[in-house]
């Protein structure tokens, strides 16, 4: 279909049926826009869809605390990723928020003048980092530490997706670039924005969720972040075992960095496609380029295989970065839970 897809042709959304379906259906209601591309994008490998889904809906869209808190944290996050798409997208978002200066803030890379949203931006940026002392204390309430972590995986998750899979253009000819069209298009769903959504709607299209991870265990959150880690690792079957193994080797190395141009630890196209494939996709998916598509996509390759390898690489920082979580976050889960 046309649009801002490289690499793939992803299904029409009007051919969606059952749990695709459904997908568009919450996210025509929920999220304001009837047809996102970065859920798009992911309809080629249909078992990513529903939980990466549920993750951006239940942290960001019905997470606790104000959206425009987590706004702020997912732009912080796109901007530490370099995705460009993104970073327009929660600047419109912010300014559907009702926080005009904020979302212009974002998209012109320049530090809020208000300190607490400062604070939040930088730690959506700080959370590249595995293992970052400055994640605590984290500028919001214990209760939302769940939300806020969750938005912090989602983007770390989709930006990837985003940056190795879509053009640069949130809008038609980049007209996103233009602070008037940033307002008129965050007033066009307003509404939704701000609206409040009853968390957990998400989880009947997902199978057997599970409790979650420790800073979110047995929430929304915990349940849809458990459903796309799952999804997400079985595009590792797609390599053999040495770049498995090299894969997940460099990453476990990994950071927060961005790779140097001469990046030595980056295995050949000619030799390795895959394992540069995910590696690029883990570490810096904006690198990616025809040549690198082309020399892993061969047959019996197609766009669901494509997909399902950029989504294991996107995963494989995430788990990077939450395995690398400090203690002292997880000291506020337990306070969390014992009240």
């Amino acid at each position: 279909m046309p649009g801002p897809y490289r690499y793939t042709s992803p299904p029409a959304p009007k051919s969606a049926t059952g749990t695709a379906a459904a997908v568009y259906a919450q996210a025509a209601t929920d999220f304001g826009i009837p047809k996102p591309s970065t859920l798009i994008v992911l309809s080629s490998a249909p078992e990513l869809l529903a939980p990466a889904w549920a993750l951006l809906r239940e942290s960001l869209i019905a997470g606790s605390g104000s959206r425009g808190d987590r706004e702020l944290v997912a732009a912080g996050v796109s901007q530490a990723n370099r995705c460009p798409f993104c970073v327009d997208a929660h600047a419109v978002l912010l300014h559907a928020h009702g926080d005009h200066d904020l979302g212009e803030a974002v998209a012109r890379d320049t530090t809020p003048g208000d300190e607490r949203a400062a604070r939040l931006l930088e730690w959506g940026r700080v959370t590249r980092v595995p293992g970052a002392p400055a994640l605590t204390p984290p500028p919001f309430a214990r209760a939302d530490l769940p939300s806020h972590l969750g938005t912090a995986f989602a983007f770390h998750f989709i930006n990837r997706i985003v940056s190795a899979l879509l053009t640069e253009n949130l809008l038609p000819a980049g007209a996103q670039r233009w602070p008037s069209v940033r307002a008129l298009a965050g007033r066009s769903v307003a509404r939704v924005v701000r609206a409040a959504h009853t968390p957990g709607t998400s989880l009947t299209l997902l199978d057997s969720p599970g409790r979650g991870p420790d800073w979110a265990a047995g929430t929304p959150v915990g349940a849809a972040y458990d459903a796309l880690r799952t999804a997400a690792t079985t595009g590792g079957r797609l390599l053999d075992d040495a770049d498995l193994d090299l894969v997940l080797e460099t990453v476990a190395a990994w950071d927060g960095t961005h790779p140097p141009t001469v990046w030595p630890a980056l295995p050949d196209r000619a030799d390795r496609p895959g394992a540069r494939l995910a590696l690029l996709a883990a570490l810096a998916p904006y690198r990616i380029t025809d040549e690198d598509v082309a020399a892993w996509r061969v047959p019996p390759y197609t766009d669901h295989c494509l997909v399902h390898l950029i989504a294991y690489g996107a995963f494989a920082a995430v788990d990077r970065i939450e395995s690398a979580l400090p203690a002292s976050l997880s000291d506020l889960t337990s306070d969390r839970e014992t009240r």
